[in-house]
């Protein structure tokens, strides 16, 4: 008796749903009314775990659950918090700007004067020409039973950017707090260099709070895109903004189901966005350097693609998938050259196009369309695109395959797998990361799996062949790498962390 007594006590005291169970047990009601208390019971438990203990369901790229978290994201953001004030001088205290102003705050000392620093390479989402292929060093492929050396690791704030490059600094966006941050890190020592804020939250229940888009480094400027549309060009070197505006609201348009995704691009003296606005404001391009906008157009609704720039069939051109097209249009003044039809379920149009050779490019999408090959041919003065060949053997969800002599490597869902190009005839599957994101390093596949890993796979058609495996960061991990002179920057919402890969440059 006194053993039940002391057991529903300490239910009561250290979690009341259960104390409330324990206590409903033991009056004997009867068997309906016992069913319906312990029903509303299990109700307020539930609600209790997530609202009081911080209980998060995390979820995988299958839309399953895969884990469970009871950190809270004011939590997160107090470890990061804590983590950036260790980086800081101790300086006499700053006045602190308003919430509800935009701010760059320097928050390391002066960075240490280098003799070198390597030229621009990683200066765009997934590298030169977005491609996804690092070629700028040689890199290592045996690597230690422990993985790569780390040279950092430490929180980040929230969010699936990846990171961009440039004067020595590694640049990204992340969520903290109801604020949005621009970032700038010392690629070496991973010490913040500076980090402007602005007022924005996106949050949605599958993929949590934080920016999507990843902001590009051209010319000592940095161009980055927030989750609602904040788009800001700011200095590489302080953070400080020179101009900005609200991609959205320019445009008349909403934001999609999962936030804006559509990383800019640079071309000529322009920086492309897709808002996805109605009456030609879907893809829009400004003035580098003012903000001014120069042409808009096409009426598609925004999917969760970035706009890439590439020439087909002797056209110069910018490609880029919408909610339900791939078209080429012309860099000048947005004029659609060509289109293919390419519907997506639910408008989930998440991965790159792939430039196979001068005049075909690879699209895939999961879940819809699965892969197709086309050939961009001028017929006169118009051009035309063909379907090649079409199959669901190369399946991209939400992380984008690379070309390597002939041979797609890439997710097929949640499976690693290689196709012939030209004919989309499968050579191997195997290999299970999970929904997790890769690219090319000298004839191998750098894989971050979901979970967090980096793998090391041998690029070759002749089958699945990993070499080696490492844990590099904790919690799902849907944030593509970046590589700088044979530098590995890995990231997702909660970490993120630096691993040397290859030989620097000059060594």
């Amino acid at each position: 008796m006194l053993r039940s007594r002391w057991a529903l006590w300490v239910g009561i005291v250290v979690f009341p749903p259960l104390g409330l169970a324990l206590w409903w047990m033991r009056r004997g009601v009867g068997v309906v009314a016992r069913a319906a208390g312990t029903l509303g019971i299990c109700v307020v438990a539930i609600v209790e775990l997530f609202a009081v203990y911080g209980m998060r369901l995390e979820w995988n790229g299958a839309l399953k659950v895969s884990g469970v978290s009871f950190e809270t994201r004011a939590q997160r953001d107090a470890r990061l918090e804590a983590s950036r004030a260790r980086q800081r001088p101790v300086a006499p205290a700053a006045p602190v700007a308003p919430v509800e102003t935009a701010r760059a705050v320097s928050t390391a000392a002066p960075a240490r004067t280098t003799q070198h620093v390597a030229p621009a390479y990683w200066t765009d989402f997934r590298g030169p020409n977005r491609a996804g292929v690092y070629a700028e060093t040689e890199i290592e492929t045996a690597w230690p039973a422990a993985g790569l050396p780390r040279l950092w690791k430490q929180p980040v704030g929230g969010g699936y950017a990846s990171f961009t490059v440039g004067e020595g600094r590694a640049y990204t966006i992340e969520q903290r707090r109801d604020r949005e941050a621009i970032t700038a890190y010392d690629m070496e020592t991973g010490r913040e260099l500076w980090a402007f804020d602005y007022p924005a939250l996106f949050n949605e229940i599958l993929g949590g709070a934080g920016p999507r888009a990843t902001p590009v480094y051209h010319e000592g400027l940095v161009y980055s895109l927030g989750a609602k549309g904040d788009l800001y060009c700011v200095s590489a070197k302080t953070g400080q903004p020179k101009w900005s505006k609200n991609i959205l609201s320019d445009n008349a348009a909403r934001n999609p189901q999962w936030g804006m995704a559509g990383s800019p691009l640079i071309v000529d003296g322009m920086v492309v966005v897709t808002p996805g606005g109605a009456q030609g404001k879907s893809i829009v391009a400004y003035d580098r350097l003012s903000g001014e906008p120069v042409w808009r157009a096409l009426d598609d609704r925004v999917a969760y693609t970035s706009p890439i720039l590439a020439t087909l069939a002797g056209r110069r051109q910018i490609v880029w998938i919408s909610g339900q097209r791939a078209v080429g249009l012309a860099p000048e003044n947005g004029a659609l050259l060509w289109e293919y039809a390419f519907p997506a379920q639910m408008e989930m149009n998440c991965s790159q196009p792939v430039v196979v050779d001068e005049a075909n490019v690879l699209l895939s999408s999961s879940p819809g369309p699965g892969a197709v090959l086309l050939e961009i041919a001028k017929a006169g003065e118009t051009y035309a695109a063909r379907a090649v060949w079409q199959n669901n053997r190369m399946k991209n969800k939400f992380n984008s395959s690379v070309l390597y002599q002939g041979f797609i490597y890439g997710f097929d869902e949640a499976i690693l797998a290689c196709i012939d190009a030209k004919t989309g005839e499968l050579k191997w599957k195997g290999g299970r990361y999970g929904y997790g994101q890769l690219l090319l390093a000298g004839g191998h596949l750098v894989v971050v799996t979901e979970q967090g890993d980096v793998v090391l796979v041998r690029a070759t058609p002749e089958g699945h062949q990993e070499l080696a495996r490492f844990p590099a960061v904790e919690g799902r991990t849907w944030n593509i790498p970046a590589v700088d002179n044979g530098l590995l920057l890995v990231r997702n919402a909660s970490e993120m962390a630096c691993f040397r890969l290859g030989r620097a440059v000059g060594q």
